[in-house]
């Protein structure tokens, strides 16, 4: 047996030889090479993998820092695992609970043995005792053991994860741990603590935020936006998910296992029906003649406005609707991004002048004449569709900017009700480990992209940088301008997506870059016990995504 492997490193674009049986840092150390910002991970043959990951035979290897998505995620599972490290010592027996992202950072419940909440001297203490971890630089192990033996390892800790191993249907399971102290992280992790470079601890409410590295440029902190409206909406599905005695994806998994699915379907669909009418209520009180909904892609927006539609209708409003679509400019006139590409999320990419005008005239009372925009030759086209509201009629917008200040500037603001969509997290899969928002949204996509519109998975993922840019540029500054935030999400609903992703996702070649986000995809649905969906409403937003809607799309 030769004692040097080839591999293939995407940083220098060239084949080397390296001794066999070495580590990822040592041949990154080896090869000199110098990334942006420091390693924290590589790319294996498109699989993420840890720095002491040893390479036996020939692999395809790309070193990845924190400024990429992936190596931002290493990055901040490290993070979370010395700030339950630091807890774990300061307070032994405390329930640490990583909740959701919010305001750029991630919020955490801290709860101690005696029942009672956190006191805010204890954010100080936390804070100092993560940087005595970080700057002694403790060694990070990950450990593989037969899962009866790690989940009897971890039956004397109070967050759950014994009963999360039971999900993986795995003989062998992983976990980490720093000294004496052990966790589980869905994914991997960087060497030792001293990698960390930068962080920051605050009272965030009731808990803790913990801050994290801006995922453009790691050697600044995030900014801190205030985000009050959305930590509302995170508390409100933390309350009716207690309705449900569920708090992480092994109760869910136990509950479905104990034949009580059909209740968590039904009874998630009727809290989803009740928020609906509660907002339709609230519209019909406040006599709004524009309702603005906006939402990243994938967030059920188009079901939500059907569903809007019909508790407006029930509360004597008759509501007419105007697709922002076809108030895009010609072809021609479209902005183009950076690669020269025409930007269709660009706010610009809209005649706002022509849609500001046609507001005003319809709350003025006049007729208008709708405009068709047709995509297939990127023209506007008038073919006599006329509009002209009466006292009963509100009109609803739906679209990406709705919730942008300069779509309505000449249009008082008692006349405009906005309302922001996403499918937030509605469970996590333990104490530490948090389901990103993005991923239900995603998978969602993923399945109506291939059921649909014939797009394979691999081809719904390349597009997703592109999307989350517009998103993060067009969406996400403006939602807490919304009068009300509605959560799309279902308790169930990545049980029901797991048994339609699964197989387009292992449809994507494993020697793309795709592969990696596939890859992940698939480990993250192996949590969940599949759950059929013939007890899912017509009704459902899901639906939109997983068929057997009664709505026309």
């Amino acid at each position: 047996m030769p004692n040097t492997v080839q591999i293939y490193c995407k940083n220098t674009k060239q084949f080397h030889d390296v001794p066999r049986g070495s580590s990822l840092l040592e041949i990154y150390q080896m090869l000199n090479i110098t990334l942006p910002y420091r390693v924290v991970a590589a790319h294996v043959n498109y699989k993420v993998e840890n720095l002491n990951y040893y390479l036996y035979g020939p692999k395809d290897v790309e070193f990845i820092d924190a400024s990429v998505s992936d190596g931002m995620c290493v990055y901040v599972r490290t993070l979370c695992m010395t700030l339950c490290c630091a807890v774990n010592e300061l307070y032994p027996g405390a329930t640490l609970r990583i909740e959701h992202p919010i305001s750029l950072g991630y919020y955490c419940t801290l709860k101690l043995p005696d029942g009672t909440g956190m006191k805010k001297e204890m954010v100080g203490e936390i804070k100092q005792r993560m940087k005595e971890i970080i700057e002694q630089d403790r060694t990070i192990v990950c450990h593989e053991k037969r899962t009866k033996d790690v989940m009897q390892l971890f039956r004397n800790h109070s967050d759950g994860e014994s009963n999360l191993f039971e999900t993986f249907g795995d003989p062998y399971s992983k976990y980490y741990s720093i000294g004496d102290y052990i966790d589980y992280y869905n994914g991997v992790l960087m060497p030792s603590t001293g990698y960390l470079s930068l962080f920051d601890l605050v009272e965030y409410h009731d808990g803790i935020l913990l801050r994290i590295p801006n995922r453009k440029q790691p050697t600044i902190l995030e900014q801190m936006p205030p985000q009050e409206k959305m930590f509302s909406t995170f508390e409100e599905f933390v309350k009716w998910n207690r309705l449900m005695h569920i708090s992480n994806v092994s109760d869910f998994n136990i509950a479905c296992q104990n034949q009580k699915t059909v209740d968590m379907i039904k009874l998630s669909e009727a809290l989803h029906e009740k928020k609906i009418a509660g907002i339709a209520d609230t519209i019909a009180a406040r006599k709004p003649k524009f309702v603005l909904i906006s939402g990243p892609s994938s967030s059920g927006k188009t079901t939500f406005s059907k569903r809007l539609n019909i508790q407006l209708r029930v509360n004597g409003l008759t509501p007419v609707v105007i697709s922002m679509d076809n108030y895009f400019v010609n072809r021609e006139l479209t902005p183009k991004d950076e690669n020269g590409d025409y930007d269709f999320e660009d706010i610009h990419a809209l005649d706002l002048d022509l849609f500001g005008q046609h507001l005003k005239a319809l709350l003025n009372g006049e007729e208008v004449d709708m405009p068709t925009y047709r995509f297939e030759d990127g023209k506007r086209y008038y073919e006599g569709d006329k509009l002209k509201i009466e006292p009963d009629n509100i009109v609803i917008v739906e679209g990406i900017h709705a919730l942008n200040p300069i779509l309505m500037p000449d249009i008082p603001q008692e006349y405009i009700f906005r309302i922001y969509v996403s499918a937030l997290t509605t469970v996590n899969l333990d104490n530490h480990n948090w389901i990103p928002t993005t991923d239900i949204r995603l998978l969602r996509r993923i399945v109506r992209d291939y059921r649909y519109r014939n797009y394979s998975a691999k081809e719904t993922i390349a597009r997703c940088p592109s999307v989350r840019r517009g998103e993060e540029k067009w969406i996400y500054p403006y939602q807490e301008n919304a009068d009300v935030m509605f959560n799309s999400a279902l308790i169930f609903e990545l049980a029901v997506l797991k048994r339609h992703a699964e197989p387009i996702l292992s449809e994507v070649p494993k020697y793309c870059d795709e592969y990696t986000e596939a890859h992940r995809l698939l480990k993250f649905l192996r949590f969940f016990v599949s759950v059929p969906e013939k007890e899912i409403p017509p009704t459902s937003l899901l639906r939109e995504f997983v068929g057997g809607s009664s709505f026309h799309y």
